[in-house]
């Protein structure tokens, strides 16, 4: 009876991987994308550590339902510890960068519109952990669509330009192409720019008049 030897999975993974949707690709440092990642990531962390740090310095209690207005939100104890943590966490996205910061964004941006609708139902019930009021609802949703638009940006569009990293990765054909034929027009434009100017040249000498030869 012959033993069952298994497939390697190599050429399946690598298969795979080639056609998959590549959000993960490696996006250069110095790229302004990256920039963009980072400082969305450091603008919204600043914000949410500064009003954690002022609720924990006003001593709310943890879960006191009633809170304690700061900057003209409501908060307890919970809220202020659950937003110095959140902030923190996009300030590690900020100091890696790159696709991390991105991603971090982008979920954490879903994270506070779902957070928004959930603390909304929960305003004028006898649950309300974090002490919501209508005015952390709508902060609530202005800081999670300013964190997904940091975190699409230049990556989730139907209209990326082709020298986008994130374009080249989900259609790699079409770059190597495009890349190719970049490489195939240099060297004939670069012949043309060193190839030296022809010399101009000489026309017909000066001829002389028949009055002033005799």
């Amino acid at each position: 009876m012959a033993a069952h030897v298994p497939l390697p999975k190599t050429s399946r993974t690598a298969k795979t991987s080639r056609n998959a949707p590549l959000l993960d690709e490696h996006l250069p440092v110095d790229h302004r994308l990256n920039q963009v990642y980072r400082v969305g990531a450091g603008l919204m962390g600043l914000v949410l550590l500064a009003f954690g740090i002022l609720g924990l310095i006003d001593e709310v209690g943890f879960f006191d339902t009633d809170g304690d207005t700061v900057a003209g939100l409501n908060t307890n104890g919970a809220l202020s510890v659950l937003s110095i943590c959140i902030g923190l966490l996009l300030f590690v996205g900020m100091v890696i960068g790159g696709n991390f910061a991105s991603t971090l964004n982008m979920v954490l941006g879903i994270a506070f519109i779902l957070s928004g609708f959930i603390n909304l139902a929960l305003i004028d019930t006898t649950f309300n952990p974090l002490a919501f009021e209508i005015q952390n609802v709508l902060f609530s949703f202005v800081v999670g669509v300013l964190l997904m638009f940091f975190g699409m940006y230049g990556r989730v569009s139907s209209t990326l330009p082709h020298d986008n990293p994130y374009w080249k990765a989900r259609h790699p054909d079409r770059a190597a192409q495009a890349q190719s034929s970049a490489q195939a027009d240099a060297p004939a434009s670069t012949q043309a720019q060193e190839q030296p100017a022809r010399p101009a040249e000489p026309g017909p000498g000066p001829t002389l008049d028949k009055g002033q030869g005799s």
